[in-house]
């Protein structure tokens, strides 16, 4: 057995080295990309939440309200005649200004407490200007900091060091108040407690306040990040079964090219059990070898996309600070299943046909060739019914907020795209016989007659290029919709922020009056300061917004997709009454006129929708009240940004030096309409430059299998080769065959996936993307960019001939008519 395995499977590999190394590339690139997905998002998604908690050591229990918790409720709460352990907590970010690090800015009781129960530093005095930094930051004990903290910059001194991987800075409850103005309120209190005494806590603190288990915001940040880790993940995947093809259309050349071999031991006794055993030994050693390569790959390819998974988390769901790369023994195990499971299943129907061929109908050579032919209309039959049943999946609602029959619908449509490619090849090929010379006419005729083996091909490069153009088209839409969705929303001349970093889920302040100090200038006509709160909604995270609505009145800022505005801005100004974005909407199954009740303060309002907007700054969903309605709750007028409108006629240079003059010392960024709308693209297109990179590789897969497969169409063609070498044909009349029917392969795949892709991409824009995100997009093609990437397709299918063309040329016609 041994020896028969070896001549049947191994033999013919090491002849083939090149083949071989192209399949087993094309299998380690799709294990890479999926292990290297699920490495990068478990490292980027670690929220500034669960940071924060592995800072604050255990708890069983966590207090907080939108706003900030009065700390006088502390004190209560240390006196309940209960075995409790209160500890108070403010937690924010600032920029270490010597290394430019955005870090964890954590304020803690360290009179009262030890700073954490994992050190063994002394705690600090009650100083009004020193800090603990982490060991990751760089800097060392009594070395002096700039600690830039929303707009402005403190000095403060460093009073240790404790070793940590992740960057922080700690310092006491008082001074993180001044440092952060928020005199008399802590975000969070950390509660030691018995679960039986969870009612007796819940009795104890007012109605707006919120005791939930500890860590419940990461479960929460958690729950929100599943629909994108999920699409991140099954894009991922689009490699992978690329790469099932081209093991499919492998094992598929080896059985046909050594089925008269497989006739003679069939004849001298080997079971079928055997035959089928030894092809899927082939195909086993494919994956093997794919992933002892493709486990460190996608190691590698992992630190490349922890940072583009990172900044859209950030950009869109949290706060996040990527931790470490860690290669678990799950993760490895996850994909190596992975990619073994999906090559044995790609090559489980040709060998099972290897295990079902008769000694007799051995010797037919083309025999299966022609039954693909034959069936090739039945098959066409069963994608119209996939097709069919696509078109319903993609009808139904999604199952808890995740668009499964979304994904089913797309699967489908794959599914019915690979079963009509013998028919569209067949039909094509019938067409290009025609309007070709004879070049045109042999590479038409060779591609038809090995239909069962080249419909496989171009079935992968179709999905390939059908994936590329469905998520070129998904981006495009919604790069175009945000587009005008900023043009409509930026109507100020000049925006400012505070001069820190901001994410979904924080949201630095301005001091209070720079607002009044703009207002005065001259040339000012007026100024909208927008304040926001990161807060939580039945169970998910959701932002909390005020502006002016007398202004947004005015200025038309908000497009109302349910409402009609003037009576919701009227209601907004003379009522607790808001206007909700379209994600908060799908998110919460919520809808206009319908009454929440939102905790403000330390009290529960009942707050009424009178009005849903467009929005696709974050996923989360924006409340948004007025101004003078929210201040009543929460007392704090500092604004997280401002809108400044200018009087007519007024140079923007001009008013940004005078705006600059007027804010004095304080760290403000001043930006022109002009440049907030570029950082806005900018930051569009850094967000989705994963998603374009993931199907580049799928592509780059598909091409490498179209150098495998035509290397392999050479090698089993060789006869035929060497007869047209005999009856006249020149080197460079077989090169360009050769390369012909790359063209043609390319060709067919960039029509059919382009048509495929146009299909899949109304899914993703209209099911997929609505049920996941809640976002309406305006459908868009971006023409220009897709015929780019369709023309790079081509020529790089065409250059995957090349070698193939080589091993032609190479090939001595006495020797192989000899062998013959």
């Amino acid at each position: 057995m041994i020896r028969l395995f070896a001549r049947l499977i191994l033999r013919p590999l090491r002849a083939e080295p090149v083949r071989t190394l192209l399949t087993v590339l094309s299998v380690a690139l799709g294990i890479a990309v999926v292990l290297a997905i699920e490495l990068a998002s478990d490292a980027a998604a670690g929220s500034f939440r669960s940071s924060m908690e592995t800072l604050a050591g255990e708890a069983d229990y966590e207090v907080t309200a939108v706003g900030g918790v009065d700390e006088q409720l502390y004190a209560r709460l240390a006196t309940l005649p209960l075995p409790i352990s209160v500890r108070p907590r403010i937690e924010d970010h600032a920029v270490l200004m010597e290394t430019k690090q955005t870090l964890p800015l954590i304020g803690v009781d360290l009179v009262a407490h030890a700073l954490d129960a994992t050190t063994t530093t002394t705690p600090l005095a009650d100083s009004q200007g020193e800090l603990i930094l982490a060991s990751a930051s760089g800097r060392k004990a009594g070395d002096q900091v700039t600690l830039r903290v929303n707009d402005h910059d403190y000095r403060l001194t460093v009073r240790a060091i404790v070793p940590s991987e992740t960057s922080f800075a700690v310092v006491d409850i008082e001074v993180a108040q001044r440092l952060l103005n928020r005199p008399g309120r802590v975000d969070r209190l950390l509660v030691d407690a018995p679960e039986a005494l969870e009612p007796d806590l819940q009795r104890a603190l007012p109605p707006g306040l919120t005791l939930a288990p500890f860590g419940a915001r990461t479960e929460e940040n958690r729950k929100m990040l599943v629909g994108f880790r999920s699409n991140l993940i099954i894009l991922s995947y689009i490699a992978l079964v690329v790469g099932a093809f081209l093991i499919y259309n492998t094992i598929s050349v080896s059985v046909v090219r050594r089925r008269s071999e497989i006739g003679i031991l069939r004849a001298l006794g080997m079971t079928r059990s055997t035959v089928l055993t030894m092809f899927l030994a082939e195909a086993a050693i494919f994956g093997v070898a794919g992933t002892a390569l493709g486990v460190p790959l996608g190691r590698v390819m992992a630190e490349s996309a922890v940072g583009a998974i990172g900044a859209t988390v950030q950009n869109l769901y949290v706060s996040s600070q990527p931790g470490i790369i860690a290669l678990s023994l799950a993760a490895s195990f996850k994909a190596i299943l992975a990619g073994l499971l999906v090559t044995l299943a790609a090559a489980w129907a040709p060998a099972r046909e290897a295990a079902a061929i008769p000694p007799v109908e051995a010797m037919a050579r083309g025999r299966k060739d022609y039954d693909t032919g034959v069936r090739q209309y039945r098959d066409l039959a069963i994608a119209a019914g996939c097709a069919l049943l696509s078109l319903l999946a993609s009808q139904m609602p999604a199952i808890g907020r995740r668009p499964l029959f979304g994904y089913f619908s797309a699967a489908l449509l794959v599914l019915s795209a690979a079963l009509a490619t013998p028919a569209f090849v067949h039909a094509a090929m019938g067409v290009t016989r025609k309007l070709l010379g004879v070049t045109g006419l042999l590479a038409s005729q060779s591609l038809d007659a090995t239909l069962r083996r080249t419909a496989v091909l171009i079935a992968a490069l179709i999905t390939a290029v059908a994936m590329l153009v469905s998520v070129g088209i998904m981006v495009g839409s919604f790069r175009e919709t945000v587009i005008q969705w900023i043009d409509s929303q930026l109507k100020a001349d000049i925006f400012l922020r505070p001069a820190v970093p901001a994410s979904a889920d924080r949201f630095p302040t301005l001091s209070v009056g720079i607002a009044e100090r703009i207002a005065a200038l001259p040339m000012v006509d007026m100024v909208d300061q927008f304040r926001a709160y990161p807060i939580r909604f039945r169970g998910l995270p959701v932002t909390l917004g005020s502006g002016d609505a007398n202004l947004v009145r005015r200025r038309g800022a908000f497009n109302l997709l349910e409402g009609d505005p003037e009576k919701a801005y009227q209601a907004m100004i003379n009522s607790d009454a808001a206007i909700v974005s379209e994600p908060f909407v799908s998110k919460h199954n919520v809808h206009l006129g319908d009454t929440i009740q939102l905790p403000l303060g330390e009290q529960i309002h009942p707050i009424r929708v009178v009005g849903v907007y467009t929005d696709y700054s974050n996923e989360r969903g924006y409340i948004i009240l007025h101004r003078a309605r929210l201040l009543r709750y929460l007392p704090d007028p500092a604004p997280s940004n401002l809108a400044v409108y200018l009087k007519p006629g007024t140079p923007v240079v001009t008013a940004q030096r005078a705006i600059e003059t007027a804010l004095g010392d304080s760290r403000v960024l001043v930006l022109p309409n002009q440049t907030l709308r570029r950082e806005a693209i900018i930051i569009f297109d850094r967000t989705f430059a994963i998603t374009y990179a993931l199907e580049l590789v799928a592509v780059f897969v598909a091409v490498v299998g179209v150098a495998g497969a035509l290397l392999a169409l050479v090698i089993d063609r060789r006869r035929e080769l060497s007869l047209l070498r005999f009856l006249g044909a020149a080197r460079g009349q077989i090169r360009r065959l050769i390369l012909c029917e790359a063209g043609l392969i390319g060709l067919l795949a960039v029509i059919g996936g382009t048509v495929l892709g146009g299909v899949l991409s109304l899914v993703l824009v209209f099911v997929i993307n609505k049920q996941s995100f809640g976002w309406s997009i305006q459908f868009h093609i971006p023409i220009a960019i897709l015929l780019g990437a369709l023309t790079i397709i081509f020529s790089a299918t065409l250059l995957a001939g090349l070698y193939p063309a080589r091993v032609a040329l190479a090939l001595n016609p006495i020797e192989v008519i000899h062998e013959e």
